[in-house]
């Protein structure tokens, strides 16, 4: 696991880089995206370099890691992922794969039948979940359905109007899909989330905390601002 620790802005330029570089080499890479603000800001990079003619999706696959259970599309995985990343690109929407009731038991087969994940990029939650994987879920886990803890629901409140307003449950890929990710990108920003790094690079492998599972895979790159990195 390599940390780099920079202003968000380049860190969001450098992750961006990894993206370019690998579709560069590999156009029909098949990559997962979490999504949220933070890789709201990362889309936006990603597409004004398509829109410089710097990078193309064109042929890309993407495998959305998340999605809420029972929100609107505007609230969304899809929603988000259509709008603000196929929607401002050429990425095809027919490479596009999301999770829901119906594909979740096929998503891992999904992946594999695509040749597996060639990147992984993903957020990081401040109680140190990756995708919704919350504390406690087993190294094992594959596709499931995930009951979102109180500290996840108060962290969406600024995106769903209050913390009993936002969904109690979602689909997420399991923390073995995620781990046998060829690459895995993780950004984190602000001083929120400086427990949830200091955990993720520091507890225990085979603890509570799934974010400490990143530090198994060989290739991990987390990319974090000075704010975030304040407890290393």
């Amino acid at each position: 696991m390599k940390t780099i620790i920079l202003e968000k802005e380049v860190c969001l330029q450098q992750a961006a880089d990894r993206i370019t570089a690998l579709l560069a080499k590999k156009p029909d890479a098949v990559l997962a995206f979490s999504t949220g603000r933070t890789m709201g800001d990362l889309f936006a990079v990603l597409a004004a370099r398509c829109a410089e003619g710097a990078l193309s999706l064109k042929d890309a696959r993407i495998f959305a890691v998340t999605e809420f259970e029972n929100v609107e599309e505007e609230q969304s995985a899809r929603g988000q992922l259509l709008r603000e990343l196929a929607g401002r690109t050429d990425l095809r929407e027919e490479n596009c794969h999301f999770l829901s009731v119906e594909t979740a038991e096929d998503y891992d087969a999904q992946i594999a039948r695509c040749g597996g994940l060639d990147m992984a990029v993903l957020g990081l939650g401040v109680n140190a979940h990756v995708g919704y994987n919350e504390p406690a879920v087993p190294f094992d886990s594959l596709t499931h359905r995930q009951k979102l803890t109180d500290k996840t629901r108060a962290q969406l409140a600024s995106s769903f109007s209050s913390a009993e307003a936002a969904p109690a449950y979602a689909w997420t890929m399991g923390i073995k899909t995620l781990v046998a990710a060829r690459q895995i990108l993780v950004l984190a920003f602000g001083e929120e989330k400086a427990w949830a790094v200091f955990q993720m690079l520091y507890a225990r492998d085979d603890s509570v905390i799934p974010a400490a599972f990143l530090q198994l895979p060989p290739e991990v790159m987390v990319f974090v601002d000075p704010a975030a990195a304040a407890k290393l």
